[in-house]
């Protein structure tokens, strides 16, 4: 008869059992920290090369120019315009303008620039010309699907001192 209180006789209980050892706790700790570590590395690297930092191109010179912006700003809500835009992906863009009594807005010098909003690397200007009064046309390269900006100004063409008189910036986004 055996002994109850004898451990059952296998292959387990004949092995030796391991014991934690300080150096064990150490080389645990040192591959655990090393593994957070690296993947810190790694993620810093890459967050680094993806975005630069960069939010504004020359930002002290346009904050110079600040109070500025904001007359014109001022002047081109008094001028109650309206500005239809129409962007497609063949690279066509037509814009209407309409005075506040619905009237066209002609003989102005257009020009726009329409690119991706996160690069400025698809970025093109488009000159625009009027077709009927009123409504200006360009003709650029085709866009590929997804989000675009585009940015606008208009000036008068007789007598303007450069600076435009209505400044448009809208974000569009084109299907497949």
């Amino acid at each position: 008869m055996k002994d109850m209180n004898m451990p059952p006789e296998d292959s387990k209980s004949s092995r030796p059992k391991r014991e934690l050892t300080g150096r064990a706790v150490l080389l645990s700790l040192i591959a655990f920290f090393g593994v957070i570590f690296a993947v810190n590395i790694y993620f810093a690297t890459e967050a680094v090369k993806t975005y630069t930092g960069v939010v504004s191109q020359e930002p002290y010179r346009k904050g110079l120019t600040y109070n500025r912006r904001i007359a014109a700003d001022e002047r081109q809500a008094e001028l109650k315009w309206n500005v239809d835009v129409d962007v497609g992906k063949e690279g066509h863009a037509k814009l209407i303008f309409k005075g506040q009594d619905n009237q066209p807005v002609t003989a102005l010098k257009v020009t726009a620039t329409i690119g991706r909003p996160t690069t400025d690397v698809d970025d093109r200007t488009l000159t625009f010309a009027e077709t009927q009064p009123g409504q200006y046309e360009a003709d650029g390269a085709a866009l590929g699907a997804g989000g675009w900006v585009f940015a606008a100004a208009a000036a008068p063409v007789a007598g303007s001192d450069g600076e435009p008189l209505y400044r448009l910036r809208k974000r569009l986004w084109l299907t497949p």
